[in-house]
């Protein structure tokens, strides 16, 4: 699950869930994706047989169009916020541990505040992202910190090579490509390329930019280069893709 590339397009609502102990339920294609933290108690979802634990320690995200069942093993609450976003995030329950619950918590609250106020979409947007980047960089190795830091920074330059993102690690180029490949299940060359492609999506959906300054700001070599890469990878052109999800249309 890449939640540094996701780009999120709504957040339907965020509540907290008061779980009593020994009730069992059955989710059915659940309507949207679902990020669940625990305050007290405990439940655990089963998914195809596979069992993931939801407590205090941890973060779980809930997969969009899946079905799972839960156990209500310990009487407790769980805030939940609901989202939707572009693309696949995961399709089965995913489980995250997080050293900074009290921060995700905080968060969540003032989201779930802001929530009730009219034209909080941004900031609300805003603090979720920031959340997301919490959980996500817990789980990066120290070893692909700046790495992926520099990645972040500098993803619109061309010439972002694995040559240049090991010596931020200082470690081999073949070692670094070897532990980020393991880490985030792909290799850095189609990681830079997700998170371009991402960045893209979201520009041409805000509306603002031609078609060649996206494609410079987002790294591409060329608008040909970006074009031919982005339909082969989202079936439609850039220009067919922005009128198709444009969020804001004045």
């Amino acid at each position: 699950m890449d939640l540094q590339n996701i780009v999120v397009t709504n957040i339907t609502d965020a509540a907290t869930v008061y779980s009593k102990k020994g009730e069992p339920f059955n989710m059915k294609k659940r309507k949207a994706y679902g990020l669940s933290l625990c305050i007290d108690g405990k439940i655990t979802y089963v998914q195809n047989g596979v069992e993931y634990v939801s407590d205090k320690d941890v973060a779980v995200f809930l997969p969009k169009g899946q079905s799972y069942s839960l156990r209500r093993d310990k009487t407790g609450h769980f805030p939940l916020i609901n989202f939707d976003c572009l693309g696949c995030l995961c399709d089965t329950v995913t489980v995250i541990p997080i050293p900074n619950r009290d921060e995700l918590l905080a968060d969540y609250e003032r989201i779930k505040r802001l929530s009730y106020i009219d034209n909080s979409r941004n900031e609300i947007l805003s603090i979720f992202y920031g959340m997301l980047h919490r959980i996500s960089a817990n789980s990066i190795p120290t070893e692909l910190d700046a790495a992926v830091k520099y990645i972040y920074g500098n993803y619109s330059s061309p010439q972002l090579s694995n040559s240049i993102l090991a010596s931020q690690s200082f470690i081999s180029e073949v070692y670094f490509r070897r532990l980020f490949t393991a880490h985030f299940g792909i290799s850095p060359k189609k990681f830079i390329l997700n998170l371009r492609i991402a960045k893209a999506k979201q520009l041409l959906s805000e509306g603002f930019g031609s078609v060649s300054s996206i494609s410079e700001k987002c790294g591409f070599s060329s608008q040909y280069h970006f074009c031919r890469i982005f339909k082969a990878r989202c079936g439609i052109t850039p220009s067919e893709y922005r009128r198709l999800h444009r969020i804001y249309d004045i």
